[in-house]
């Protein structure tokens, strides 16, 4: 039987994310089905939860929000624990995605006021903001383990290092950390939206001056959903700022080309705007997280609410008794193809059980 909206409960809504982070804290892959060999040779775990890697960051920012509103110690606890065990192994290579660790880590110090991790943070911000190889026009290049992808620009930047970038702007009192976030906004926006649709390209490459498969990825389109009014946030700037405006008019043209491409079932697709191509958990989460954090930072309008409420449907109707987000798309390197996207195999991923707890976190806010 498929659960409705209208008999959603605080209760109810609490336990299906306690289940989604029982599941993601538990993950992992032990035949090595969903690790990728990196340029250099080295084998990298993209599925399991206690692993440096972008997938196990988003996992741990969506424990982050659950508590800050739930104030479920265990939950806090789990996250600390995640830190103290990896500083405790060599450290990990600086990238793009291994940065969006210190998102989180940045609002465990606020929350605990423990300034161990401190010098982490100061280290890693330095690193993005005076380190990080640049693109032509100084776009923050996208340099993953084993491949610096020169000349680079892709939409996932925008949450695994622009989101944090802002972030540590705030709590390290650095400016030039938040004129650099509100530069790469800009920057992205120029290279990888599509001004005919709304939707935005996976990437932009200088060398080739194009934007590869000229795809419409589900995910890496949701990845601006989400950082766009999360940025905003962070920044508070006053209503009538230029840059609040412009992002938020980009933000509300993405959202009235979701609004033209959501599937029946409140899902969409791995390719947006092709409804051959299968559907997709993890940017269902994504879209139904951004649509309700813009709603309620009164960004956006709200005729964009039955649009996130159908999300929240399919998000609930997509979570099994073992809390695991069905057809989540595995790791997505840049296809050179659409036909690409859609041969990815999907799993339960961290990235998919965090985003859907992120979503489901944010509607329960309206049970308080």
């Amino acid at each position: 039987m498929s659960t409705k909206v209208t008999d959603v409960t605080k209760k109810n809504l609490t336990a299906t994310i306690d289940l989604l982070i029982k599941n993601l804290t538990h993950l992992s892959d032990p035949t090595g089905e969903f690790s990728f060999k990196a340029s250099d040779g080295r084998i990298i775990d993209n599925k399991s939860f206690d692993y440096w890697e972008w997938t196990s960051g988003i996992g741990l920012y969506g424990m982050m929000k659950y508590y800050q509103l739930t104030r479920q110690p265990q939950v806090l606890e789990r996250i600390i624990k995640w830190f103290d065990d990896r500083f405790q192994e060599p450290p990990v290579e600086k990238n793009i995605n291994t940065m969006v660790q210190m998102l989180t880590l940045a609002y465990v110090y606020e929350e605990t006021g423990d300034k161990k991790y401190l010098p982490y943070l100061q280290s890693w911000g330095e690193w993005l903001y005076y380190q990080l190889p640049r693109t032509e026009r100084g776009g923050f290049q996208h340099v993953v383990f084993g491949d610096l992808n020169p000349n680079q620009m892709w939409a996932d930047t925008l949450m695994m290092s622009v989101l944090t970038i802002t972030k540590l702007g705030k709590v390290l009192h650095k400016s030039e950390y938040l004129e650099e976030a509100k530069k790469q906004v800009l920057l992205h926006i120029q290279f990888l939206e599509d001004k005919a649709t709304g939707l935005w390209y996976h990437g932009w490459t200088f060398e080739e001056r194009n934007n590869f498969a000229n795809a419409f990825w589900g995910r890496g389109n949701s990845w601006v959903t989400i950082a766009f009014p999360e940025i905003l946030a962070l920044l508070n700037l006053p209503q009538g700022d230029a840059f609040r405006s412009f992002v938020t008019m980009n933000l509300e043209y993405q959202l009235d080309a979701l609004e033209k491409y959501q599937d029946p079932s409140g899902m969409w697709h791995t390719l947006v705007d092709d409804a051959t191509t299968y559907i997709e958990g993890s940017a269902t989460a994504g879209f139904t997280y951004g649509i309700f954090k813009a709603l309620h930072e009164h960004f956006v309008d709200n005729k964009y609410r039955s649009m996130g409420l159908k999300g929240i449907e399919a998000l609930l109707n997509n979570i099994d008794d073992e809390g695991a987000l069905a057809h989540v798309s595995a790791g997505t390197p840049m296809g050179k193809t659409k036909a690409f996207y859609n041969q990815i195999k999907t799993s339960v991923m961290p990235y998919g059980q965090s985003m859907a707890i992120l979503a489901l976190t944010e509607y329960l806010k309206e049970f308080y």
